[in-house]
């Protein structure tokens, strides 16, 4: 029936382009993509807004076509959050549950969570999503989930993911300006992830790199759970830039010969020339494929030193995955595979209907990837639930420090 649909909506506010994916949720949990759209945006700047009037704006024209296309007006999202103010932190808790008879209840998965996060995130920082990596029991580790089962002390090991809290403050400010409430901040990679990876690629150990305009992220998952999460602030726009920088061209005539004649393969020792323009303007084709490369090298250098950082440098079984705008440069994946000498693919949103051919692009994960995450929490808050989780976003210990200070 029409009335056991409910609707989500994944909002990708990027640097250089926003996009908007509504789909409705069935009762048993399937997604339809009804509505899509997208448009660029203006008042962000590597991610971050740089003032609140052109992100909400942007977001206004785009949803309008949206909402038109899916018959439903927006008034919440799970909305992207990027930059190098997104960090990882590996934790642990401990905490005294009782007797050796006691069941572990959702009560106590919640202390153990406070106690691994609180003091260990600093106060300018909102926590955005807790991922427990394991329990243990008495001292019996390797537990996935403890709940029900009987111990005395129970401890958690864990990766919180954070970021600064004014940049989320104004992000969620930019979305409420445009009428849409951030119902939670999920970084780029890992909602990416959700669309793109299947569930025996995080098991045995895989990474996703979003590349965006501005910024180029890097999730990696192995034994089922987020590992790491880090950023480049350089993207897909710098090689653009360098392009015109270099060639004494304007930006939409760099954007043109990056898309329409550069390949990620710079093996070719052939010495042609690019025509392009009216009127038409030569260049030589190694000049160009020179500015390239050298970016390119720089942000694959970057990723890597950050996954040699994270102890997960050609330690990925199932390689790498690819998504965003940055992702339809031709053959880039070859390139991918050279510097970071680990098998690469292209990544496509899989795992919805409707419409669901008009998103299944690399540059749509992301948006597709937060409505999936939406329709996950409709689908854990509908069914007997098993572990009671607040909301990522409001365990956000640095706020409870400043109400408690003013006693």
């Amino acid at each position: 029936m029409e009335n056991d649909k409910r609707f989500v909506t994944g909002l990708d506010l990027g640097t250089e382009n926003v996009r908007a994916v509504i789909a409705s949720v069935d009762k048993d949990g399937q997604l339809a993509v009804v509505g899509y759209n997208e448009g660029k945006t203006s008042g962000m700047r590597k991610g971050i807004p740089a003032n609140l009037t052109g992100p909400a704006s942007s977001i206004d024209k785009m949803l309008g076509e949206a909402e038109r296309m899916g018959g439903y007006e927006v008034r919440s999202a799970y909305v992207s959050i990027n930059g190098s103010q997104v960090l990882t932190t590996r934790t642990e808790g401990m905490i005294a549950v009782g007797t050796v008879e006691h069941e572990i209840d959702p009560n106590d998965l919640d202390r153990v969570e406070d106690v691994a996060v609180t003091g260990r995130i600093p106060a300018n920082r909102d926590v955005l999503d807790v991922v427990p990596l394991e329990y243990a029991l008495d001292g019996q580790g390797g537990i996935k989930d403890p709940l029900g089962m009987s111990g005395a002390r129970l401890e958690m090991r864990a990766c919180v993911i954070s970021a600064l809290t004014p940049n989320c403050e104004n992000l969620r400010k930019a979305t409420i300006a445009a009428d849409v409430k951030a119902d939670r901040l999920i970084p780029s990679p890992v909602a990416a992830a959700r669309a793109v990876l299947t569930e025996r690629q995080k098991e045995n150990g895989v990474a996703i790199i979003d590349m965006g305009a501005a910024t180029t992220s890097v999730a990696v998952y192995e034994e089922g759970d987020l590992q790491y999460v880090g950023v480049v602030p350089a993207g897909s726009n710098n090689i653009t830039n360098d392009l015109a920088i270099v060639l004494a061209i304007d930006p939409d005539m760099a954007e043109e010969i990056k898309t329409r004649f550069v390949t990620g393969d710079f093996d070719s020792d052939k010495s042609t020339v690019i025509r392009v323009g009216k009127p038409e303007r030569v260049f030589d084709r190694k000049e160009v494929e020179e500015v390239v490369k050298a970016r390119l090298d720089e942000i694959f250098g970057e990723i890597r030193k950050k996954l040699k950082a994270a102890k997960y440098d050609q330690r990925l079984p199932e390689g790498i995955i690819l998504t965003g705008g940055g992702a339809k440069m031709r053959d880039i994946d070859l390139f991918a595979k050279k510097s970071l000498e680990a098998s690469v693919k292209i990544g496509v949103p899989h795992g919805v209907g409707g419409v669901s051919d008009a998103v299944e692009k690399p540059e749509f994960a992301v948006a597709v990837g937060l409505a999936m995450l939406a329709a996950d929490n409709i689908s854990s808050q509908s069914s007997p639930v098993k572990k009671s989780k607040k909301s990522p976003h409001l365990k956000t210990p640095g706020i409870f420090k400043k109400i408690f200070s003013k006693f």
